[in-house]
């Protein structure tokens, strides 16, 4: 069971259209940063704004390796997760919310 904190961040990470295009895309391998960035067709400053987001969520995990050519990349690949609302589990997450602010969401609604 989560906490209203978890389950706010969860949610909060899943509500983003390219945070859900960076997770289908991870289902199918792990990958690095550059090539994922080139097949979502977006700048790897806002990709890794997004994957800090779902990481933060526990919802996708990086680490460094070392390329074949020396450099070192930053992989990612998704968490085992499964968010299942119902009525219930809302209700029972509600009283564990730390700060009023949590319920307010983050300030992201509209933004891409």
């Amino acid at each position: 069971m989560w906490t209203g904190d978890e389950l706010l961040r969860q949610l909060g990470a899943l509500g983003n259209p390219h945070r859900l295009r960076i997770v289908a895309a991870l289902r199918a391998e792990r990958t690095y940063v550059s090539k994922l960035a080139r097949e979502l067709r977006i700048s790897r400053a806002l990709l890794q704004v997004h994957l800090r987001k779902l990481e933060a969520a526990g919802l996708v995990t990086g680490s460094f390796e070392v390329g074949e050519d020396g450099k070192t990349l930053r992989f990612y690949e998704l968490t085992a997760f499964s968010v299942v609302l119902t009525p219930e589990t809302i209700a029972a997450a509600v009283p564990t919310l730390t700060t009023p602010e949590s319920v307010q969401g983050d300030g992201e609604e509209g933004r891409t």
